[in-house]
């Protein structure tokens, strides 16, 4: 699952115009270029001091965990059986909209077909019945409105009742495969060709890696995805368009939810994906290359054979790199001295072995950056393809797009989390997130990262990361989710011929997402009793009970409360209200996805919303129950026209 995805635009509309309670008069009624942006379907890209002061003030004073009035906290039943309190926060007519969505979702034929059903109604119904009949099912029951006004009687019911929401504006681009094949080709290949332009890699440093190169089989990145929103880059300026929809969605989770929400983009989003897979590449080729220099020391440093070459797990020391360099190199050549002089290194050993700060705060040249000496000849050799000048510009965009979404987190003082994408993409995307993270996480974890379990790699990845944000003393913050794409991996790297990057089933993808989190909870413990509490901060994402359960009882057992604001959990709007509510009402941190958009924009979300609870039967059998249960109480005991009224306060 990836879920905790933020794009949010506002429709034009003459609504704006009117002051509502709660939001910034500022934002609502603003004055010259400012009312041209609103117009025009945007809020202005402001962050001014008073602004987020203002913001951060009110979300400090909601975020406190005072136990005031309104706090009232009930024992939680850890079976997730409990109807009364996973739906008293709907209505009847709720409950049973809930009962017929997820009845017509457990018929393959309209799952199979809703696309076209939807199209097909439309045209026949004509807009205005057809939007009618979608508020009163699908839309009505995954989506909370159609814009930033609509949807706050529902953060404010789910405030009531303990839950904090993840706004997601889920309009997507509807697009047909041979166009999006189209893009993803064109925009995939460097300008100067897809070959090494020193000839094929060396052995030492992996070889031929062809899952970092585009194949048009898997272009179409929607291929086997129901649960994840995916973006195809066109060009330069539909990257700034998308940063500008992020910017916004950040000052909307720090207005319309008082700062206690979350924000999530997609750096897919924000660049050219060529990038990304050179990166990756680089980042792959690196670890290949410290295993080759770390062979005949490995033993000696007791490294661990799952590290799998990365660096900062070797606890190798600048002195030993250049032992080892020395039986091939001449280190008196000037490259290779340089080549020492900047690895990032601290009193345990080496970090990187290239200057990845410099990437996020100065105007580096890639293509002279990844450059390492040869094992056997003693040359210097570059890891990374030629870029053009064209491509070295874009991704210098790409970075300073990052930057200004960060920056504007921290300003508004809003938690921005990096999705997760595909392993092709992945390296890059989690050092880039990194190097931010150490940047913007001085005070507190403002940039956190995400991590997909169904991959064999997931706990070596997020040790590492937990490692460096210690050694580099930042806050690190990362969200932990099954994943998205498990179905078009496998068949990618059948395919293509590479190892499979996914755990073999269902158990060992559990096993690893407990693993993890035990591990990031063993650290937070450690952190708490050396006196340095919020350190790390973890989102459980998942829909499954039994990861829910596994991390309270891990809470409980190593000594973490609720209070702590260390662990939250997550979950979408309309699914396992059974989990989420409860949660909230017990005193846990709880959050909702909450998309919203135009019924006729949002259409893809809703079929995707279909798609995956075709996959979840057995847990749309449990919700069934539930439903029908909490229905048949309020029927007996004459509540039909129930009202929900909540007294309960996020922590």
């Amino acid at each position: 699952m990836a879920f905790l995805r933020v794009v949010t635009r506002w429709p034009a509309s003459s609504k704006f115009a009117c002051a509502t309670p709660g939001l910034h008069r500022h934002a609502l009624d603003p004055p010259g270029a400012a009312g041209t942006a609103l117009r025009s379907g945007f809020l202005p890209l402001t962050t001014s001091s008073a602004v987020a002061k203002s913001s951060a003030a009110t979300a400090e004073a909601l975020r406190g965990g005072s136990q005031t009035l309104g706090s009232r906290r009930d024992p939680l039943d850890a079976t997730f059986d409990d109807a009364h309190a996973a739906y008293k926060s709907k209505t009847t007519w709720e409950i049973l909209r809930a009962y017929i969505v997820y009845t017509l979702c457990s018929s393959n034929y309209l799952v199979e077909n809703n696309m076209k059903i939807m199209k097909v109604a439309k045209a026949i119904l004509g807009e205005k019945i057809f939007t009618a009949i979608m508020k009163s099912t699908f839309y009505g029951h995954f989506v909370a409105g159609e814009d930033q006004i609509r949807i706050r009687p529902t953060l404010e019911r789910l405030r009531s009742f303990g839950v904090k929401p993840i706004l997601d504006y889920s309009v997507e681009e509807d697009l047909s495969q041979e166009e999006a094949e189209k893009r993803e080709v064109e925009s995939s290949v460097s300008e100067l060709g897809d070959e090494k332009v020193q000839g094929p890699p060396p052995a030492e440093m992996g070889g031929t890696m062809p899952q970092f190169h585009v194949d048009k089989t898997f272009a179409d990145r929607r291929y086997k995805v129901s649960s994840a929103r995916t973006y195809f880059y066109l060009n330069e300026a539909t990257c700034e368009r998308n940063l500008e929809i992020f910017q916004q969605s950040l000052q909307a989770v720090a207005g319309a939810t008082y700062g206690t929400g979350l924000a999530a983009v997609k750096l897919t989003a924000l660049g050219r994906p060529q990038l990304l897979l050179q990166l990756s590449e680089v980042i792959m080729r690196t670890r290949q290359y410290m295993t080759e220099i770390t062979a005949l020391t490995a033993q000696a440093n007791k490294s661990s054979p799952d590290d799998k070459g990365n660096i900062i797990g070797k606890h190798i020391q600048p002195e030993e790199l250049q032992q080892k360099l020395q039986q091939a190199c001449k280190l008196s050549e000037a490259p290779v001295k340089k080549f020492l002089q900047n690895v990032t290194y601290d009193q345990e050993g080496l970090i990187h072995l290239f200057p990845w700060s410099g990437i996020i705060d100065e105007n580096l040249e890639l293509s002279e950056t990844f450059l390492v000496p040869d094992m056997k000849t003693g040359k210097m050799v570059r890891l990374l393809t030629q870029l053009s000048s064209k491509e070295e510009e874009m991704f210098r965009n790409m970075i300073r797009r990052i930057n200004v979404l960060a920056q504007t987190a921290e300003d508004l003082d809003v938690r921005m989390m990096v999705d997760a994408e595909q392993t092709y993409f992945q390296p890059a995307i989690s050092r880039i997130t990194l190097e931010f993270m150490r940047k913007y996480n001085t005070k507190k974890a403002l940039i956190f990262n995400t991590y997909q379990c169904y991959l064999k790699d997931a706990f070596n990845e997020v040790s590492t990361d937990l490692e460096q944000a210690k050694r580099q003393n930042f806050y690190f913050g990362a969200k932990l989710v099954r994943g998205a794409y498990l179905e078009q991996e496998r068949a990618r790297a059948a395919a293509l011929g590479y190892p499979d990057p996914t755990n073999p089933s269902f158990e060992a993808t559990s096993e690893s997402y407990h693993r993890t989190l035990t591990e990031c909870l063993r650290r937070i413990k450690d952190l708490k009793d050396k006196g340095k509490p919020n350190m790390i901060g973890i989102m459980v994402a998942s829909h499954n009970e039994d990861t829910v359960r596994f991390a309270i009882e891990k809470m409980k057992e190593i000594g973490i409360s609720p209070e702590d604001k260390v662990l939250c959990f997550g979950q979408l709007l309309g699914m396992c209200d059974y989990i989420t509510f409860p949660l909230g009402q017990s005193g846990y941190s709880a959050y909702k996805y909450i998309p919203y958009g135009p019924v006729n924009e949002v259409l893809p979300y809703l079929s995707r919303r279909a798609q995956e609870n075709k996959g979840i039967l057995k847990k749309i059998k449990k919700e069934k129950r539930l439903l029908l249960r909490e229905l048949i109480y309020r029927i007996s005991r004459g509540k039909i026209m129930y009202t929900p009224k909540g007294d309960y306060t996020p922590i």
